[in-house]
């Protein structure tokens, strides 16, 4: 599961007493938290504040707003796990960011998101922020991890713009949000074995 990073990058200070980065993941895992319990509506500026045991200008030295800092807080820790693997291989690059995806989804980052699903179409800004934020961090991820085995030729040129590409990050979310099926390594494993990995063999024999 994954744990909240102790630090994080400093932003430009907005006046006042500088900020302590050192506090960045003590906030982050108290809004996982909050998020996980309460969900968006009910969460507070306050209320963080007070779960992370901090003064709430601390917050607003690092937010303006709670949207501000839900969806920062959710990229950053899905960047945190989202970077692209290279080992070599299409199958091994897969099979460790699939492996990092499972380990989002069960960790308090997914429980967090799943709070966040049944509020995102009533607002359309946290629906932007969240498509430009935490889902762009993994598009981008899987991106460069199909340019890397066209450049490698393990793929047609193409490929990682196509539904195949889609498939794998596709099956393990389809999965956790709409069955309740348990989502892990192994399940992630079977995918990629069974599935994904025939398709991309069939069309590079193709």
């Amino acid at each position: 599961m994954i744990a909240a990073p102790s630090a994080d990058v400093v932003r430009p200070s907005r006046g006042g007493r500088p900020r302590d980065p050192s506090r960045d993941g003590v906030i982050r895992a108290a809004i996982l938290r909050l998020l996980a319990d309460v969900g968006y509506g009910s969460l507070t500026m306050d209320a963080v504040a007070s779960e992370a045991g901090v003064g709430k200008a601390t917050i607003y030295r690092r937010w303006r707003t709670k949207q501000d800092l839900v969806v920062d807080t959710i990229s950053y820790l899905n960047r945190a796990e989202a970077t692209p693997p290279d080992t070599g291989s299409l199958e091994g690059d897969l099979r460790a960011m699939m492996h990092s995806l499972v380990s989002v989804i069960t960790g308090p980052t997914g429980a967090a998101t799943l709070s966040l699903l049944s509020t995102v179409p009533h607002q359309p800004a946290l629906a932007t922020a969240f498509q430009e934020g935490p889902l762009a961090v993994w598009r981008q991820a899987f991106d460069e991890l199909w340019a890397r085995a066209e450049q490698r030729g393990e793929v047609p040129a193409g490929v990682g713009t196509s539904v195949v590409a889609e498939v794998p990050s596709a099956v393990l979310v389809q999965r956790w949000l709409l069955t309740g099926r348990e989502v892990d390594d192994a399940f992630a494993d079977e995918v990629l074995d069974t599935v994904v990995l025939p398709l991309v063999r069939s069309i590079a024999a193709g």
